[in-house]
């Protein structure tokens, strides 16, 4: 069971909120406001700390040091940043991940190499289904289509490589670009070109299909 933090509880994050703690995470939702947290109903089952959400204190009473994931989804970008440069800086939260509200900003999260989900829908859907595959580095939404970018793990397999063709064949996803596991060769693939283990891989994925498609990315 996981350790969850939401930061803001809008109409983003208290839908996020619940949809976290239906599907069994342990749910705490910080929030200046403290009227905000009506939002979230009364069937929520998880807790709620009113304060700022990178405040140190606020982020240990909501129990920071046993988070597994902190996701910022306020209105305010440079509190979403904010937030997630405190909770992996600081408290060495291993997955965080921001709303992006203003595409405007999207340089300086990739300069940061956080996490983020863009897009005016279907925000606490994209951050949900993240936060339960718990791998690979968004870099846009489209539609209903997510570009990840992640290592590739064939380690559950009994081989160590897979043909592009197989991969997409199967999960009816689009491998877009690799580059070797140390370095030493980038492409763009054809059908017939050969992945390894470790390697770097950009693909296009479907947002329904990320959960199952996640054992193929690494930790």
């Amino acid at each position: 069971m996981s350790n969850v933090i939401v930061v803001g509880c809008g109409r983003v994050g208290s839908q996020l909120a619940n949809m976290l703690s239906d599907n069994g995470s342990n749910v705490c939702v910080i929030d200046r406001n403290v009227d905000a947290f009506a939002n979230l109903g009364r069937n929520f089952n998880g807790s709620t700390i009113q304060g700022v959400g990178f405040d140190e204190e606020t982020l240990e009473k909501a129990g920071i040091e046993d988070c597994t994931v902190l996701a910022a989804v306020t209105q305010l970008d440079n509190t979403n940043l904010m937030c997630c440069e405190v909770a992996s800086r600081l408290f060495d939260v291993p997955h965080v991940i921001a709303r992006l509200y203003n595409p405007d900003h999207e340089r300086a999260y990739m300069q940061l190499g956080i996490d983020y989900v863009c897009g005016t829908s279907l925000v606490a859907e994209d951050v949900f289904s993240k936060v339960v595959s718990g791998h690979g580095a968004h870099l846009d939404t489209f539609g209903e289509f997510e570009v990840l970018r992640f290592s590739l793990n064939l380690s559950w397999m009994e081989k160590s490589t897979i043909r592009v063709s197989e991969l997409e064949r199967d999960h009816d996803i689009r491998i877009v670009a690799f580059e070797r596991g140390d370095g030493s060769a980038s492409s763009i693939p054809t059908r017939e070109s050969i992945l390894y283990n470790g390697d770097s891989v950009l693909a296009c994925v479907r947002h329904e299909l990320i959960e199952s498609f996640s054992k193929y990315i690494q930790d």
